[in-house]
């Protein structure tokens, strides 16, 4: 897995490339904790060319949101690949979660 950060405003843009598993989410939950914890309560995940993501991958998700939660923050995510969409719905995710088409659709979500 690799993960691309890019900042616009006051919004971060993570970029996950590859599987987001069990073997992965360590250090994914690293990288989004810094950011947070950098100030960062607007966060963005293009899922573009993430290929996979398991139950840990999914549980990633959920403590980001719940820490953006206590401060006031929010998540979306964009572009999600077919295999992965079909997880998101399966467990219930694409009802927690905003999911959009394109970064244009959620960056215009978080500036509302």
């Amino acid at each position: 897995m690799e993960i691309e950060v890019k900042k616009e405003l006051d919004i971060f843009i993570i970029k996950i490339i590859g599987r987001l598993d069990a073997v992965t989410t360590t250090e994914f939950e690293a990288a989004i904790n810094g950011l947070i914890a950098e100030g960062g309560n607007k966060l963005i995940f293009d899922m573009g060319e993430l290929q996979y993501v398991s139950s840990a991958g999914l549980r990633s998700f959920l403590g980001t949101a719940k820490s953006l939660k206590a401060g006031n923050g929010l998540v979306a995510f964009f572009s999600l690949q077919e295999s992965v969409n079909k997880v998101f719905q399966m467990s219930g995710f694409n009802k927690i979660f905003k999911l959009f088409n394109s970064m244009e659709e959620a960056t215009k979500f978080m500036n509302t």
